[in-house]
């Protein structure tokens, strides 16, 4: 349980910061008169949502296999990934939304409220915390092995991304002047744009993972290496892989002499599966199916 604590942990400072940060930018949003600054607080609420989200499924994810899942239940931290993407994209589309329901305002000739100096600084303070987040969340979902907290991480990311945004418009349509004041919620809907970007990327291997998706054709080929390398093993095919969490789980056929005992034989695909979890984890899954010589 040592990763799922520590998972735990870094999830549980991200929270706290996105906490605080909700409660500055939405301050900073009402007092400074800024749709980019409150665009950027509804991000950070969907940073803090992911957080519980996180600290709950990967929890569930590191309970062992039992009689109802047999492979463990590492699908829960994909759930989690899922959701992250699916927070963020609603996001995203709120913000760009809002952003253009003020742009069509302006267009129409309708004076948008100068912003603030106070949601500038907002602005500012959330870029440079949220990338430090970014930072320490990433390595340790590397460190960690763990999807759901690099998903984490790049939700951090998007929301530094946000912020910068919001600090241009805001910037702008302080030191420009009032015939620039749409320069707020243009960019609101720019960050949004690049938002829906980056939950995609999150969305689009978490549904891979779901309905079982192949590994990459570069990691199939490196099982097969590492199954071809055992001795008396030939012609290893019908390699079926896909993932469980950050586990992986194949089913390979292999090809052995017709002629060995059941024990040499046994003792041939025991290496294997050996092999198999040095190299990918003594979680991960391999089923063998042995077959003699043609």
């Amino acid at each position: 349980m040592e990763r799922e604590e520590e998972i735990a942990r870094v999830t549980l400072v991200g929270s706290i910061v996105n906490l605080l940060l909700v409660v500055m930018k939405l301050v900073a949003g009402f007092v400074g008169h800024s749709a980019a600054m409150i665009s950027d607080a509804v991000h950070s609420v969907s940073d803090f949502v992911t957080d519980i989200v996180v600290l709950v499924f990967v929890r569930i994810s590191a309970q062992p296999e039992d009689e109802s899942h047999d492979y463990g239940h590492g699908k829960y931290e994909t759930i989690a990934t899922l959701l992250i993407g699916l927070a963020l994209a609603a996001a995203a589309i709120g913000i760009v939304v809002s952003g253009a329901s003020d742009l069509a305002r302006w267009i129409q000739g309708e004076d948008l409220e100068k912003p603030g100096v106070f949601a500038l600084w907002a602005a500012l303070i959330s870029i440079a915390v949220k990338e430090l987040l970014y930072q320490y969340t990433h390595f340790k979902g590397k460190h960690l092995h763990s999807k759901a907290l690099e998903a984490n991480a790049w939700h951090h990311r998007s929301d530094a991304l946000s912020s910068i945004g919001a600090a241009i418009g805001i910037g702008g349509a302080i030191l420009l002047g009032n015939r620039w004041t749409v320069l707020d919620p243009l960019a609101s809907i720019i960050v949004g744009a690049m938002l829906v970007k980056v939950a995609w990327e999150l969305l689009g291997p978490s549904f891979g993972e779901l309905t079982d998706k192949s590994l990459p054709a570069e990691t199939e080929n490196e099982m097969l290496e590492i199954i071809r390398s055992v001795p008396g093993v030939s012609d290893p095919h019908h390699l079926r892989t896909r993932q469980i969490g950050n586990h992986f789980a194949a089913e390979v056929h292999i090809r052995l002499d017709g002629e060995m005992s059941l024990n040499q034989a046994h003792a041939v695909a025991s290496e294997v599966e050996r092999r198999f979890y040095d190299r990918y984890g003594s979680e991960s899954h391999l089923i063998v199916h042995m077959e003699p010589k043609k």
